[in-house]
């Protein structure tokens, strides 16, 4: 079995307050290896039970905020059948204000975000990263507010994640060669593209590693010194017909890029 262990979040919402607390409670764990899943929206039974198997198949753990009793009830039932520890982690405070309060609750997911606005443009733009990574769909590039092109490893996800953050919606398009680049890119205002840029060193130590932790070795074309260069020369024609910034990545860590582009958004 894998020193890896997984925990699985659920929550009838978008589950961000069950995944905190998670990761406090795993921030006390010094050297655990572990993977957060987050299952959102839950509403009914089938979502809870394949979630349940995929614990039971991992051995791992679950974590969750359901306000609805019923379907609180049934994952504690049904985790306690399959021997899964399974953490509840608002129901006994909402039944002790209940006692307390003499009070019913409104049984209502989400209701510590329903007026924040802020909130909501957040989850929307982390939903638009998501969907609009590594170029899945180009549709995406005219409703973005950024647009990040670079070649394989030049954190372009993370990036897209980190500004979704901070609401904004960030499409990001890998530039390969052998693929041309979405029409939509030479349409935008080139204001909103940023392409990343690497030292051909740098990319090729950061490929290789990335090799080694896939259990591959560093042969593969991927870290080929000639290859990225290739695709480097590619990437400069890219980024000089659409006119747009650039930024080098080489020794920057993903929150200094994140900010020299807010920065760039702000001017």
């Amino acid at each position: 079995m894998s020193s890896e262990r997984i925990v699985y979040v659920l929550s009838d919402s978008v589950g961000e307050t069950a995944e905190l607390v998670v990761k406090a409670g795993l921030s006390q764990f010094n050297g655990q290896e572990y993977k957060i899943f987050r299952v959102p929206y839950v509403e009914d039974c089938q979502t809870i039970d394949d979630s349940l198997q995929l614990a039971k198949e991992n051995y791992g753990i679950i974590g969750f905020t359901l306000v609805n009793p019923d379907l609180r009830n049934y994952l504690n039932e049904q985790a306690k059948k399959l021997n899964i520890e399974a953490i509840d982690i608002m129901g006994p405070m909402i039944t002790a204000m209940e006692r307390v309060f003499d009070k019913s609750p409104r049984l209502e997911a989400g209701l510590v975000h329903k007026l924040d606005e802020d909130y909501f443009k957040r989850v929307e733009a982390i939903e638009f990263a998501v969907k609009y990574d590594d170029g899945r769909d180009p549709r995406g590039i005219a409703r973005a507010d950024i647009i990040l092109i670079g070649v394989s490893r030049t954190s372009k996800t993370p990036l897209s994640q980190y500004l979704a953050h901070k609401r904004l919606k960030v499409a990001n398009v890998p530039i390969v060669p052998e693929v041309d680049p979405p029409e939509e890119l030479f349409d935008v205002n080139p204001n909103k593209c940023i392409g990343l840029s690497i030292r051909p060193e740098k990319l090729n130590e950061i490929r290789k590693e990335r090799l080694k932790a896939l259990g591959l070795g560093n042969q593969a074309t991927y870290a080929n010194l000639d290859r990225i260069h290739q695709e480097l020369d590619y990437f400069n024609k890219v980024v000089d017909r659409i006119g747009c910034k650039v930024i080098d990545v080489s020794n920057k860590a993903v929150e200094e890029t994140a900010n020299v582009i807010l920065q760039m958004m702000h001017k």
